[in-house]
């Protein structure tokens, strides 16, 4: 029998709704299961901070936690450096720190208030006095993407046509139409996040994790056994079959 990989949607700072789905997953696959975040951490939910402490303990236990990185971690990462850094993926007038991306309620779990008319450099300054270090080390060294024989994860995707080794990591973190609008095999069943849908879905050559626990919707879990898939609920598993 296959032992079951699980796989987490995007977090963001929803860290009940990850305590649920942890408790989902431990009845499913015991204290011990394999699992795999997609990464986005943080960001406009209320709890960012609480987030990160959780997976880093998680892992400090021996927990076989594999964090991969989103996004919106490397924006908040970037924006730890000695100066911060944009990520020039965004529009023109968007920025980490705007409620739209939610950089801001990130700040406010570390117990950081900002003034309106305050400088960035202000407001970077403190937060580089109130995040841990630990937070900012496991920011830093999360890995773009994980493999199985049969299985990619990475947060948003692939580039189709790009062998899987050769991926880059701006297109991991962000790529959304290229990749949801290709229907190829990609060799492996690819598991993501980033782009937001209504519950996890199974597209046949990709399954999307993301179910929106950013603007307040719950955390998708999923279990994985070769590259049959099972979201993860209350009552038991329920089988993501490929949508026509």
């Amino acid at each position: 029998m296959t032992r079951p990989i699980y796989a987490i949607g995007d977090i963001h700072g929803q860290l009940d709704e990850l305590l649920r789905v942890l408790s989902l997953i431990e009845a499913d696959g015991g204290a011990d299961a394999d699992i795999v975040f997609i990464g986005d951490y943080t960001d406009r939910g209320p709890d960012s901070a609480g987030v990160i402490n959780h997976l880093i303990e998680g892992r400090a236990a021996g927990k076989p936690w594999t964090c991969l990185k989103g996004n919106h971690d490397r924006m908040f990462e970037w924006f730890l450096e000695a100066y911060p850094r944009h990520d020039a993926v965004l529009p023109i007038g968007l920025y980490w720190l705007h409620p739209r991306l939610g950089g801001d309620t990130t700040l406010a779990s570390y117990g950081i208030d900002m003034k309106p008319q305050e400088r960035l450099i202000a407001v970077h300054a403190r937060a580089r006095e109130a995040v841990p270090k630990a937070h900012v080390d496991f920011l830093r060294t999360l890995p773009f993407c994980h493999q199985t024989d049969s299985l990619f994860f990475a947060h948003a995707g692939i580039r189709p046509g790009i062998m899987l080794d050769h991926q880059a990591e701006q297109d991991l973190l962000w790529i959304r139409k290229e990749f949801h609008q290709d229907d190829s095999d990609h060799g492996k069943l690819v598991v993501h996040g980033h782009t937001p849908v209504d519950t996890a879905t199974h597209y046949g050559n990709r399954i999307n994790i993301d179910a929106g626990a950013g603007y307040g919707n719950p955390l998708a879990a999923v279990a994985i056994e070769g590259t049959d898939c099972w979201q993860l609920t209350d009552k038991g598993r329920v089988r993501l079959s490929p949508q026509p």
